[in-house]
């Protein structure tokens, strides 16, 4: 079970393995999987980019990093109503990069690229969702990235980068039973990887950077037969690598990087005859590369990063008369590559790395009409490369590197409301990096790499209305970066790489008046022995601070100290690490640090330990982390922890961790991003991480996730069926059920059936399957 929403649900599915007149018993249906001990939250809207710093207020999450913009949750995965634009949310999410999409002629999709699982299911590369959005049982399994699917009668092909398909070796290239997921004994045998894949009569013709097929030289290209695996005796031979098939009648057309094929001069765009492999006279000329093509009727659409095609400029998209090669007057210009391209109807889809195409802001993803040139109202932006598309029954299935659809623009800094996920309307808009924040009073601080913030010149640190998003005449003018940030007391506390505050000498530390933005007369790093501060946490009239230095506040300090907020010298409190110190928390009388250290307040401690606050010497508490550690939060009986750590607190624990306050071990908590954390925050029972991670656990899940730590398993009533009702196979059944949770939203159930009473045994009958609610 991915998630358990709370309140009445329901579930709609086609019996597909079950006998006829199988009998559902009141209770029987259950949920038999058990309920994760932490769950990301679905809701959260994620940036395209990288998350180094947050904020919470109240009910508002600030963010903080390097991105452009932040969409809905969707993951690498989306289908879009083809007219109005609509998402469809009945999907599931995947939690990796999506290559190859493909309809199965029933309103569902078949699914290939970089991914480890689909709706929290494990899926290796390769799934199929139904068209009722849950997830299929058919499950080949890819050793390696899938980059074109294409089905055929009651055959899906596969081709990429893979050796082993379905637990069979089948070299970039194998045929997989639509039904089953069994792989067939057709094994053409292609020495390196496939990069496209069309399917025309009885021949599979491929194209990528292999040299040769079943053991024949065949140089970039190749036809197949569908029969026997063996390459046919068709050879174009490219001088370059082929991105792009495309075949209409006795037509092969072909897009690349490559300047001769088919036995003649070709640049990057070709027509192959299907019968000689010779090319023909059609020849558009293309004065870059070609990464997409789509045919309909006599037009061949070409996308890719080219300035000039079929004698005419066209930037990265253009239609070409399929007789004479020549560009159409049809013109969207799109502003960067086009790596995707699909037709239905009067309409055409593009996808790729563009922000302005059809003479419309579109970012990465727009419909275009065919006849015109310019882009459809509908505006659904997608945060990351597009790579796939497919259309369907007026469905247009998406995928690429995306995590998020429906984007708006927020420049490295956004605000995001608990309550609905979406990002508020609160958008100062910063010229570079933000790596710090702190919010106090009804103002946001932000710190960074900027020079400008909300359309004003601020250089590394200004201040921002927490409500309209208004910066503030508040101005210290600082003359670096700016790593860490506290408030209290009408003062703003600043560490980095500064040596200046509004021309005031600040080797970085400094307080800055919050009301007026001058510099104080505080000085903790007057002579120049700091190198920097990458840590601020605040207790009493104490200022910790940690990061990489020899002396602070007027003593030798190493690494980390105390000094007070009143005078800005350093107290008797005297930690001493032996390397950098990146984080610290004060919480309760202790001060918990992390960072690179091996030793700190006297006795040996791995990257994170807890400091006693009045003498600084260490507490017997010692999770011992074998990385370091960027970022600590404390909530009740908790201590948060994120990283480039695989172990801590004894157990493994990739990069993220909670543990016991008492005895420093790990607990169950286990969210396990697939890549680095930056920051950790915690509000009650729930965590806020943020970083460079693009999914945690089996969830897609990009920059920012919010985690609830535990949940409770939750009561469940089958409401419907409700005792005797029978159901055959190819029949629809409507599952209806109570349920109740403290997790929030809900993503995917697994459903088992007994037809044995509640003893079992039990079996699936739907994985990852996606529910309404009512």
């Amino acid at each position: 079970m991915t998630s358990m929403p709370t309140g009445h649900r329901a579930l709609t599915f086609r019996a597909r393995r079950l006998r006829a007149k199988v009998v559902v018993l009141s209770g029987l249906l259950a949920f038999a999987s058990p309920i994760r001990a932490q769950i990301p939250d679905p809701r959260m809207w994620v940036p395209d980019g990288d998350v180094y710093a947050t904020a919470l207020a109240g009910n508002t999450l600030y963010i903080g990093g390097f991105f452009s913009h932040v969409g809905s949750n969707t993951g690498g995965f989306a289908v879009i109503e083809g007219a109005t634009g609509t998402l469809s949310t009945a999907w599931p999410r995947i939690n990796g990069t999506l290559s190859a999409v493909a309809s199965d002629g029933a309103g569902g999709w078949y699914l290939g690229g970089s991914f480890t699982a689909v709706a929290g299911v494990p899926r290796s590369n390769l799934a199929h969702v139904r068209a009722d959005g849950t997830l299929d049982d058919w499950n080949p399994g890819a050793s390696y990235t899938v980059n074109s699917i294409v089905r055929s009668g009651n055959l899906v092909y596969v081709a990429g980068s893979f050796s082993v398909l379905g637990g069979q070796v089948r070299h970039r290239l194998a045929a997989v039973d639509a039904t089953t997921g069994q792989v067939t004994s057709w094994d053409p045998d292609v020495d390196s990887n496939i990069t496209s894949m069309v399917v025309s009569g009885n021949t599979v013709y491929v194209a990528g950077y292999f040299s040769s097929v079943g053991g024949q030289p065949r140089s970039r290209i190749a036809a197949i037969d569908a029969t026997t695996g063996v390459p046919t005796p068709w050879d174009p031979h490219s001088s370059e690598l082929v991105w792009a098939l495309a075949v209409s009648g006795n037509t092969v057309y072909v897009g690349g990087i490559f300047t001769s094929i088919g036995g003649q001069p070709r640049n990057r765009i070709a027509a192959i005859d299907a019968t000689t492999g010779l090319a023909t006279p059609w020849n558009p000329d293309a004065d870059s590369w070609v990464q997409s093509l789509a045919v309909s009727g006599g037009t061949v659409y070409a996308g890719g990063a080219f300035g000039y095609i079929g004698g005419g400029a066209r930037g990265n998209i253009a239609a070409l008369d399929a007789s004479t090669g020549r560009a159409t007057p049809w013109n969207p210009g799109a502003n960067a590559m086009v790596l995707s391209l699909a037709v239905a109807g009067g309409t055409v889809y593009a996808g790729g790395q563009f922000s302005l195409i059809g003479g419309e802001a579109r970012t990465n993803l727009a419909a275009i009409d065919a006849t015109t040139g310019s882009a459809a109202l509908w505006n659904k932006g997608v945060n990351g490369s597009v790579r796939a598309l497919a259309e369907y029954g007026g469905k247009v299935c998406v995928g690429g590197g995306f995590q998020g659809t429906d984007v708006v623009e927020r420049r490295n800094v956004a605000a995001i409301d608990l309550t609905t996920g979406q990002p508020t309307a609160w958008n100062p808009n910063a010229s570079g990096t933000v790596q710090a924040l702190a919010a106090s009073g009804g103002t946001v601080y932000v710190g960074g790499t900027f020079t400008t913030l909300g359309g004003q010149t601020r250089r590394s640190l200004a201040a921002v209305d927490a409500t309209s998003g208004t910066v503030t005449s508040w101005d210290p003018n600082v003359n670096s970066t700016v790593r860490a940030l506290a408030a209290s007391g009408g003062k703003v506390y600043a560490g980095g790489f500064f040596t200046s505050v509004g021309g005031q000498a600040r080797n970085h530390i400094a307080a800055i008046d919050s009301s007026t933005g001058l510099v104080t007369s505080w000085d903790p790093g007057a002579n120049n022995s700091v190198r920097s501060v990458l840590a601020l946490a605040l207790s009493g009239d104490a200022v910790y601070a940690g990061g990489v230095f020899s002396s602070l506040g007027g003593q030798p300090r190493s690494n980390v100290a105390a000094v007070s907020a009143t005078s800005g010298l350093a107290t008797p409190w005297n930690a001493g690490a032996d390397t950098s110190v990146l984080a610290l928390r004060a919480s309760g009388g202790v001060v918990y640090a992390g960072g690179r250290f091996t030793s700190i307040g006297g006795q040996s401690r791995s990257r994170i330990a807890a400091l006693d606050a009045t003498t600084g010497l260490a507490t017997p508490w010692d999770p011992s982390a074998d990385g370091d550690v960027y970022s600590i939060a404390t909530s009740g009986s908790d201590v948060y922890a994120c990283g480039l750590f695989a172990n801590i607190g004894g157990q493994s624990r990739s990069r993220l961790a909670a543990l016991d306050a008492t005895s420093g071990a790990a607990n169950a908590w286990n969210p396990a991003p697939n890549s680095l954390p930056w920051a950790v925050i915690a509000s009650g029972d729930t965590v806020y991480a943020a970083g460079t991670f693009s999914a945690v656990g089996a969830q897609a899940m990009r920059g920012i996730a919010r985690i609830l730590p535990a949940s409770p398993a939750p009561v469940v009533s089958v409401s419907s069926p409700n005792g005797g009702e029978s159901f055959g196979v190819g029949a629809t059944l409507h599952v209806s059920w109570n349920a109740t949770a403290s997790a929030p939203g809900v993503q995917s159930v697994d459903l088992s059936l007994s037809r044995n009473g509640s003893s079992g045994p039990w079996e699936s009958i739907a994985a990852g399957a996606v529910t309404t609610q009512s």
